[in-house]
Protein backbone atom coordinates (compact mmCIF):
# COMPACT_ATOMS: atom_id res chain seq x y z
CA UNK A 1 0.00 0.00 0.00
CA UNK A 2 1.10 3.50 -1.04
CA UNK A 3 -0.10 6.85 0.04
CA UNK A 4 1.38 10.17 -1.12
CA UNK A 5 1.71 13.32 0.68
CA UNK A 6 3.44 16.66 -1.21
CA UNK A 7 6.74 15.67 0.03
CA UNK A 8 6.95 12.35 1.11
CA UNK A 9 5.26 9.40 0.31
CA UNK A 10 4.67 6.35 2.67
CA UNK A 11 4.80 2.62 1.53
CA UNK A 12 3.22 0.12 3.46
CA UNK A 13 4.11 -4.30 3.40
CA UNK A 14 2.98 -5.90 6.30
CA UNK A 15 3.75 -4.82 9.55
CA UNK A 16 6.57 -2.53 8.19
CA UNK A 17 6.08 1.50 7.03
CA UNK A 18 8.69 3.21 4.74
CA UNK A 19 8.77 7.14 5.05
CA UNK A 20 10.28 8.40 1.50
CA UNK A 21 11.47 11.81 1.27
CA UNK A 22 10.08 12.52 -2.07
CA UNK A 23 11.40 15.98 -3.20
CA UNK A 24 14.82 14.96 -5.14
CA UNK A 25 14.66 17.75 -7.31
CA UNK A 26 15.26 20.06 -4.24
CA UNK A 27 17.56 17.48 -2.82
CA UNK A 28 15.23 16.77 -0.38
CA UNK A 29 15.37 20.57 1.03
CA UNK A 30 12.81 20.93 3.91
CA UNK A 31 10.84 24.07 3.97
CA UNK A 32 7.39 24.70 6.06
CA UNK A 33 5.23 22.41 4.20
CA UNK A 34 7.55 19.30 4.93
CA UNK A 35 7.55 20.26 8.29
CA UNK A 36 4.15 19.78 8.59
CA UNK A 37 3.91 16.54 6.41
CA UNK A 38 6.49 14.77 8.70
CA UNK A 39 4.98 15.32 11.63
CA UNK A 40 1.70 14.00 10.56
CA UNK A 41 3.38 11.23 8.87
CA UNK A 42 4.32 9.91 12.19
CA UNK A 43 1.14 10.57 14.15
CA UNK A 44 -0.45 8.59 11.96
CA UNK A 45 2.04 5.65 12.61
CA UNK A 46 1.96 6.26 15.82
CA UNK A 47 -1.77 5.40 16.34
CA UNK A 48 -1.85 2.70 13.79
CA UNK A 49 -1.37 -1.26 15.56
CA UNK A 50 -0.62 -3.02 12.14
CA UNK A 51 2.35 -0.89 11.56
CA UNK A 52 5.76 -2.06 13.83
CA UNK A 53 8.55 -0.67 12.50
CA UNK A 54 9.87 2.06 10.28
CA UNK A 55 11.96 2.77 7.51
CA UNK A 56 13.13 6.05 6.68
CA UNK A 57 14.57 6.80 3.09
CA UNK A 58 15.07 9.11 0.66
CA UNK A 59 14.27 9.33 -3.43
CA UNK A 60 16.88 11.10 -5.34
CA UNK A 61 20.82 11.33 -5.26
CA UNK A 62 20.80 12.76 -1.43
CA UNK A 63 19.24 11.71 1.99
CA UNK A 64 18.44 15.90 2.15
CA UNK A 65 20.29 18.78 1.93
CA UNK A 66 18.72 20.30 4.85
CA UNK A 67 16.62 23.60 5.02
CA UNK A 68 15.63 25.07 2.14
CA UNK A 69 17.43 28.62 2.05
CA UNK A 70 15.37 30.00 -1.13
CA UNK A 71 12.69 29.41 1.24
CA UNK A 72 13.72 30.25 4.74
CA UNK A 73 11.51 33.57 5.34
CA UNK A 74 8.71 32.04 4.88
CA UNK A 75 10.01 29.39 7.66
CA UNK A 76 9.81 32.58 9.86
CA UNK A 77 6.13 34.48 10.74
CA UNK A 78 5.90 38.04 10.20
CA UNK A 79 7.11 40.25 12.75
CA UNK A 80 6.80 43.62 11.44
CA UNK A 81 3.58 44.47 13.18
CA UNK A 82 5.20 43.36 16.58
CA UNK A 83 4.80 46.13 19.36
CA UNK A 84 7.93 45.50 21.32
CA UNK A 85 11.31 43.22 21.22
CA UNK A 86 9.58 41.01 23.46
CA UNK A 87 6.28 40.35 21.69
CA UNK A 88 8.28 39.52 18.47
CA UNK A 89 11.16 37.37 20.99
CA UNK A 90 7.84 35.37 21.82
CA UNK A 91 6.93 34.23 18.42
CA UNK A 92 9.65 33.67 17.23
CA UNK A 93 9.88 31.07 20.15
CA UNK A 94 6.85 29.67 19.92
CA UNK A 95 7.91 29.38 15.86
CA UNK A 96 11.01 27.44 17.27
CA UNK A 97 9.42 24.99 19.35
CA UNK A 98 7.02 24.00 16.54
CA UNK A 99 9.77 22.97 14.07
CA UNK A 100 11.00 21.39 17.19
CA UNK A 101 8.09 19.33 17.88
CA UNK A 102 8.22 18.16 14.04
CA UNK A 103 11.09 16.05 14.92
CA UNK A 104 10.41 15.36 18.01
CA UNK A 105 7.49 13.45 17.07
CA UNK A 106 9.50 10.60 14.87
CA UNK A 107 11.32 10.50 18.40
CA UNK A 108 7.87 9.92 20.20
CA UNK A 109 6.89 7.38 17.89
CA UNK A 110 6.81 3.63 19.62
CA UNK A 111 7.65 2.02 17.03
CA UNK A 112 11.24 1.45 16.11
CA UNK A 113 12.43 3.55 13.49
CA UNK A 114 15.40 3.23 10.99
CA UNK A 115 16.50 5.76 9.19
CA UNK A 116 18.94 4.88 5.51
CA UNK A 117 20.66 7.63 4.64
CA UNK A 118 22.94 8.11 1.16
CA UNK A 119 24.51 11.12 -0.12
CA UNK A 120 24.01 14.51 1.67
CA UNK A 121 22.96 14.01 5.30
CA UNK A 122 22.83 18.10 6.07
CA UNK A 123 21.07 20.15 8.75
CA UNK A 124 17.74 19.38 8.91
CA UNK A 125 18.52 16.10 7.17
CA UNK A 126 20.62 14.79 10.38
CA UNK A 127 18.27 16.31 12.83
CA UNK A 128 15.80 14.07 11.35
CA UNK A 129 18.43 10.94 11.27
CA UNK A 130 19.01 11.53 14.95
CA UNK A 131 15.75 11.40 15.98
CA UNK A 132 15.47 7.93 14.34
CA UNK A 133 16.54 4.76 16.47
CA UNK A 134 18.44 3.27 14.36
CA UNK A 135 21.11 4.76 11.52
CA UNK A 136 22.33 2.96 8.43
CA UNK A 137 24.38 4.92 5.81
CA UNK A 138 26.24 4.07 1.93
CA UNK A 139 29.90 4.49 1.86
CA UNK A 140 29.33 7.33 -0.19
CA UNK A 141 26.91 9.24 2.80
CA UNK A 142 27.72 12.07 3.99
CA UNK A 143 26.53 14.29 7.47
CA UNK A 144 27.41 18.02 8.63
CA UNK A 145 25.84 20.20 11.32
CA UNK A 146 26.18 23.07 8.35
CA UNK A 147 23.98 25.26 10.67
CA UNK A 148 27.24 26.69 12.03
CA UNK A 149 27.96 28.09 9.10
CA UNK A 150 25.07 29.82 8.65
CA UNK A 151 26.01 31.46 11.57
CA UNK A 152 23.35 29.90 12.80
CA UNK A 153 22.51 27.18 16.27
CA UNK A 154 21.64 24.31 15.64
CA UNK A 155 18.16 23.83 17.08
CA UNK A 156 15.74 21.11 15.79
CA UNK A 157 17.18 18.58 17.83
CA UNK A 158 20.86 17.58 16.44
CA UNK A 159 22.70 19.14 19.56
CA UNK A 160 20.23 17.42 22.05
CA UNK A 161 20.44 14.04 20.59
CA UNK A 162 23.84 13.93 19.18
CA UNK A 163 25.55 14.28 22.51
CA UNK A 164 23.82 10.47 23.57
CA UNK A 165 25.10 8.85 20.67
CA UNK A 166 28.27 10.20 19.49
CA UNK A 167 31.69 10.56 22.15
CA UNK A 168 31.82 14.06 23.25
CA UNK A 169 34.82 15.69 21.58
CA UNK A 170 33.18 13.97 18.35
CA UNK A 171 30.71 16.15 18.45
CA UNK A 172 32.04 19.34 20.04
CA UNK A 173 34.54 19.25 16.84
CA UNK A 174 31.64 18.48 14.47
CA UNK A 175 29.26 21.01 15.40
CA UNK A 176 32.11 23.58 16.21
CA UNK A 177 33.60 23.41 12.81
CA UNK A 178 30.82 22.05 10.64
CA UNK A 179 32.72 19.95 8.64
CA UNK A 180 31.17 17.35 6.75
CA UNK A 181 32.08 13.70 8.32
CA UNK A 182 31.82 10.85 6.07
CA UNK A 183 30.21 7.52 6.43
CA UNK A 184 33.20 5.94 7.53
CA UNK A 185 34.09 7.92 10.72
CA UNK A 186 30.39 8.22 11.80
CA UNK A 187 30.66 4.50 11.68
CA UNK A 188 33.67 4.49 14.11
CA UNK A 189 32.01 7.31 16.12
CA UNK A 190 28.76 5.75 16.28
CA UNK A 191 26.60 8.10 14.73
CA UNK A 192 25.52 4.74 12.36
CA UNK A 193 25.46 1.32 13.11
CA UNK A 194 25.84 -0.05 9.66
CA UNK A 195 27.72 0.79 6.35
CA UNK A 196 27.15 -0.70 3.22
CA UNK A 197 28.73 -0.08 -0.30
CA UNK A 198 25.39 1.34 -2.17
CA UNK A 199 22.23 2.16 -1.50
CA UNK A 200 20.07 -0.74 -2.67
CA UNK A 201 21.96 -2.68 -0.41
CA UNK A 202 21.38 -0.84 2.76
CA UNK A 203 18.09 -0.71 1.59
CA UNK A 204 17.86 -4.47 1.30
CA UNK A 205 19.30 -4.21 4.93
CA UNK A 206 17.24 -1.44 6.38
CA UNK A 207 13.95 -3.52 5.26
CA UNK A 208 15.20 -7.32 6.80
CA UNK A 209 16.23 -5.07 9.88
CA UNK A 210 12.38 -4.13 9.92
CA UNK A 211 10.96 -7.20 9.16
CA UNK A 212 13.40 -8.70 11.76
CA UNK A 213 11.90 -6.25 14.56
CA UNK A 214 8.17 -6.63 13.22
CA UNK A 215 8.55 -9.75 14.01
CA UNK A 216 8.95 -9.66 17.78
CA UNK A 217 5.88 -9.02 19.97
CA UNK A 218 4.80 -5.16 19.62
CA UNK A 219 4.47 -4.50 23.25
CA UNK A 220 8.10 -6.03 24.18
CA UNK A 221 9.09 -3.65 21.69
CA UNK A 222 7.74 -0.54 22.43
CA UNK A 223 8.67 -1.17 26.26
CA UNK A 224 11.68 -1.92 25.00
CA UNK A 225 12.05 1.61 23.18
CA UNK A 226 10.27 3.42 26.57
CA UNK A 227 12.57 2.41 28.71
CA UNK A 228 15.85 2.78 27.25
CA UNK A 229 14.47 6.55 26.22
CA UNK A 230 13.39 7.39 30.17
CA UNK A 231 17.33 5.85 30.72
CA UNK A 232 18.91 8.11 28.35
CA UNK A 233 17.93 11.07 30.67
CA UNK A 234 17.62 9.38 34.37
CA UNK A 235 19.70 7.44 37.10
CA UNK A 236 20.63 3.64 36.74
CA UNK A 237 17.87 3.51 39.77
CA UNK A 238 15.32 5.46 37.83
CA UNK A 239 15.66 3.34 35.22
CA UNK A 240 15.30 0.51 37.26
CA UNK A 241 12.08 1.44 39.05
CA UNK A 242 10.94 2.61 35.35
CA UNK A 243 11.26 -0.97 33.72
CA UNK A 244 9.45 -2.56 36.59
CA UNK A 245 6.53 -0.26 36.68
CA UNK A 246 6.39 -0.97 32.85
CA UNK A 247 6.44 -4.87 33.02
CA UNK A 248 3.99 -4.58 36.08
CA UNK A 249 1.82 -2.91 33.88
CA UNK A 250 2.43 -5.03 30.37
CA UNK A 251 4.15 -8.13 31.61
CA UNK A 252 1.39 -10.70 31.75
CA UNK A 253 0.57 -10.37 28.17
CA UNK A 254 -0.94 -12.89 25.50
CA UNK A 255 1.96 -12.47 23.67
CA UNK A 256 4.12 -13.78 27.11
CA UNK A 257 1.43 -16.89 26.82
CA UNK A 258 2.10 -17.15 23.13
CA UNK A 259 5.76 -17.15 23.07
CA UNK A 260 5.75 -19.92 25.87
CA UNK A 261 3.53 -22.01 24.05
CA UNK A 262 5.92 -21.73 20.52
CA UNK A 263 8.80 -22.51 22.67
CA UNK A 264 7.21 -25.77 24.05
CA UNK A 265 5.99 -26.58 20.63
CA UNK A 266 9.14 -25.87 18.40
CA UNK A 267 7.52 -23.33 16.30
CA UNK A 268 7.33 -19.75 15.19
CA UNK A 269 5.18 -17.48 17.64
CA UNK A 270 2.68 -15.50 16.45
CA UNK A 271 2.44 -12.23 18.50
CA UNK A 272 -0.65 -9.68 17.99
CA UNK A 273 0.66 -7.26 20.78
CA UNK A 274 -2.49 -8.12 23.41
Amino acid sequence: MTEAYGLIQVERSGPVAEVVLNNPGRLNAMDAAFFREIRRVFQELDGTPEVRAVVVWAMGRVFSSGLNLKEAKGLIPDLASCASDAARNRILRRTITEFQDCFSQVRRCAKPVIAAVHGLCLGGGLDLATACDIRMATADAIFGIQETKMAMVADLGTLQRVSRICGRGFVREMAFTGNPVPAQRALEFGLVNHVYADKSLMLEAARGMAAEIAANSPLAVEGIKKVLDFCDGHSEEDGLEYVAQWNTAFFLSRDLAEAVEAFASKREPRFTGE
